[in-house]
């Protein structure tokens, strides 16, 4: 598998002339995600966590339920890409042969390919209403984030997406040049580890468009968190899901854009 970054060289332009030296940069692939021998969509993703990407993806976009539905799972590695094969239950595989959705995704983009209005503005599920947070593990859940970021350490080009329990900081962050995929990825990673997603919240290291909401309540979790701005249809579609949309969320404070009421200044009981 090739690296998720690589060093090379390069000019650096300064005031006072220039100077030769090396820079790391993340490293995308395409990546085929299959099932039961047919193509589904092809991403342009960076190659690592490719299962948790694989399972998350699956979830994210209502091919599986659970991942239990995933019977088989084989990642092949070819010259042009790597293909993530899947093989699913019965009545998931005939559920998928009467969709006919097939994503070209480049890294900026969750919606391209899909060829019904009624898929890409999907019902979806309502969020549970048990989690409250405090503004001060808001903030916390930010002021976490950077060390935790490798990958964007090294190349300065990475998105991320953290999933953070209230009184116990983040349990799981991935990396990609993809917003979508990193998402993708962390949902595969709280399935494949057994945590639920209505326990905590979603850390974003982007701004909030509609799909990001979409794979957010797919998986039940409440609150995300973006240091960026939503979309207007990314608040709609939160506030019909029941989610709690926090966003330009920044050190000295963040803006609360749909159901506030989980979001307390008082220290609030969590339990385990």
């Amino acid at each position: 598998m090739q690296p998720p970054f690589l060093r090379v060289a390069r000019t650096l332009w300064r005031a006072d002339g220039a100077a030769e030296g090396e820079r790391a940069i993340p490293e995308e692939i395409a990546v085929a995600l299959s099932y039961d021998g047919s193509t589904q969509a092809v991403m342009m993703a960076t190659p690592c966590d490719l299962e948790d990407f694989a399972f998350g993806f699956s979830l994210t976009e209502g091919i599986v339920a659970e991942i239990s539905e995933i019977e088989r799972f084989e990642i092949v590695e070819q010259d042009i890409g790597v293909e993530l094969r899947m093989w699913l239950a019965a009545r998931r595989a005939e559920a998928l042969a009467s969709r006919r959705r097939y994503l070209a995704g480049p890294t900026g983009c969750g919606l391209c390919g899909i060829d019904s209005l009624t898929e890409a503005m999907r019902v979806l599920p309502r969020v549970g209403e048990t989690l409250r947070v405090t503004a001060s593990e808001i903030r916390s859940a930010l002021a976490a984030l950077a060390p935790l970021q490798i990958l964007n350490g090294e190349t300065r080009a990475m998105h991320a997406a953290a999933f953070v329990q209230p009184g116990e900081g983040v349990v799981a962050l991935r990396e990609d040049v993809g917003r979508h995929n990193a998402l993708d990825k962390l949902c595969g990673a709280l399935a494949r580890t057994g945590v639920d997603a209505s326990s905590g919240m979603v850390v974003l290291t982007s701004r909030v468009s509609v799909e990001m909401v979409q794979k957010t309540a797919m998986i039940g979790a409440p609150l995300i968190v973006a240091v960026s701005a939503p979309t207007a249809l990314a608040v709609r579609t939160a506030k019909a899901a029941g989610i709690t949309l926090v966003a330009i969320a920044r050190s000295d404070g963040f803006e609360v854009f749909t159901h506030p009421h989980r979001i307390t200044q008082e220290t609030v009981a969590h339990v385990v």
